[in-house]
């Protein structure tokens, strides 16, 4: 199937009741376009929502440090290591990198990821409908790409996170190798290495969705000869992947000391999920599409597929969803406790979705649509702004300017979050109000700490023994020596 046809006026929207309506609406470009400009609302915004603005931070605190420490993407380092070097066993920190070089460019500010997100995953969705078109219909393939859009891709792919970057990658790697597949160009067979390897590199779940390449041995009419070099390419995409992760990860930890995430043993993966069985349920019943109604139309779509007589379809989303199981498993409880983690599966969940849509009569099929776009967006507009409450971090860096030295090592009451230190812009600690007390103080002194944070926000706390020496409504500073 060509491009141009897959880029003409989906069925479902040429006619309705003998009346054509205008021809751009089934155009997926327009609507992609329309979803880029109408998630720039807040673009601008510092990672301060609600929704995993830690994990934000942590991005934005690797790229910010390949700025004033050095670009050295071998070494990605945090600020929050306390009297160790700081550099962390994390994903490879390619889309930190692309923030740093963006910075490089009109010096460094807080929302550089959430445009970077946002464009790479925009065009991620274009190659997602290319391809869906291919493997089904344009019908089908426009339906699963409008159910994206408003699934949780809406929310995070603004978001100063890798997820749904590193899942557009993969994607647009897939297109390629299929594009060598039926037309034999060198070029498609490169990109695809590039685009599958780059993406799994930033963050290895996007992996899952290269387990369906093995099906294209089910396809007779693709020369033998080309499906073996798909299988090797697809191997050697993740070669380095399974470098960064299962060989210098794990000497960065054991050389530095720190590490960001702790895959789990398969039983013990089981049983840190089984009492959060109903936790991991939402993640795929509401926090992968953000509707209910996508999702029953999710579930028809298993059922359809399920009773089809093409076996490698079926065979390869079964094998997507087994691979992805499998990390699921390793995950362990953090799976389900943490909405973000159902995103490479999402485009999976679309495109059966999208084949529940094509059940229902043409004239029909972009009603569920509607409805499907605005219980998705109303489920997360709330996102795009910030609560005012949450204004008073962004003042902290002057303060700290003003009071702290820039390599004088803090203690900051922002417990595990990363968040109070990033925006204090320091190197230290970050500690629960709970272990504010003078032992616990006197031994981070004695490990390089000079001064003492407290966010009044989260608890009042001050140690009579070491004298503030700045205090406001929001924030208080005590120097960590002895009156």
């Amino acid at each position: 199937m060509e491009f141009d046809i897959l880029l003409k006026l989906p069925a479902q929207v040429q006619m309705l009741k003998g009346r054509k309506l205008v021809p751009i609406l089934g155009d997926i470009r327009f609507w992609i376009l329309l979803f880029f400009f109408f998630r720039l609302v807040g673009i601008t915004n510092a990672p301060l929502e609600s929704g995993h603005s830690w994990r934000q931070c942590l991005t934005n605190m690797i790229a910010r440090n390949f700025s004033e420490g050095g670009p050295d993407i071998l070494y990605p380092r945090i600020d929050m290591a306390g009297d160790r070097t700081g550099i962390i066993g994390s994903e490879f920190p390619f889309y930190n990198y692309l923030i740093y070089l963006l910075s490089s460019l009109f010096g460094y500010a807080h929302w550089y990821g959430r445009i970077i997100n946002l464009l790479i995953s925009s065009i991620g969705t274009y190659y997602f409908f290319l391809l869906a078109g291919k493997l089904s219909d344009r019908r089908i393939a426009f339906s699963s790409t409008i159910i994206l859009l408003c699934s949780i891709w809406f929310g995070y792919s603004r978001k100063i996170m890798p997820d749904t970057l590193s899942v557009s990658l993969v994607i647009i790697g897939l297109f390629y190798g299929y594009q060598y597949l039926y037309s034999n160009s060198l070029k498609s067979l490169l990109l695809f290495m590039i685009f599958s390897g780059l993406g799994v590199l930033c963050k290895i779940p996007a992996m899952s969705l290269m387990a369906a390449i093995p099906v294209i041995l089910l396809v007779k009419e693709i020369p033998a000869k080309r499906k073996l070099i798909v299988a090797i390419t697809g191997l050697l995409c993740l070669f380095p992947a399974f470098m960064w992760y299962f060989y210098w990860v794990p000497y960065l930890v054991q050389t530095y000391h720190y590490q960001l995430y702790f895959p789990k043993g398969l039983m013990e993966g089981i049983r840190e999920i089984l009492p959060l069985t109903w936790q991991l349920f939402e993640k795929f019943y509401f926090s992968s599409l953000f509707s209910y109604l996508a999702f029953g139309f999710f579930v028809a779509g298993v059922y359809y597929i399920s009773r089809s007589k093409t076996l490698w379809l079926k065979l390869g989303l079964a094998m997507i969803s087994l691979i992805f199981l499998a990390f699921i498993i390793k995950t362990g409880a953090v799976f389900p406790l943490h909405s973000y983690y159902i995103i490479p599966f999402t485009p999976v969940m679309a495109f059966i979705a999208g084949h529940g849509i094509a059940k229902l009569p043409l004239k029909f099929q972009y009603i569920p649509l509607l409805i499907i776009a605005l219980e998705g967006i109303g489920n997360q507009q709330h996102d795009f702004f910030l609560k005012p409450s949450e204004l008073y971090k962004l003042r902290l860096e002057s303060k700290m300017e003003k009071w702290v030295g820039k390599n004088e090592k803090i203690v900051i009451n922002g417990g595990p979050s990363p968040q109070e230190i990033y925006f204090a812009n320091r190197k230290g600690w970050t500690i629960n109000s709970e272990q504010i007390n003078l032992n616990n103080l006197e031994e981070y002194r004695k490990k390089g700490a000079r001064y003492l944070v407290i966010d009044k926000h989260l608890s009042e706390a001050l140690i009579p023994e070491f004298p503030v020496i700045y205090s406001d409504p929001d924030f208080s500073i005590s120097l960590l020596e002895r009156k």
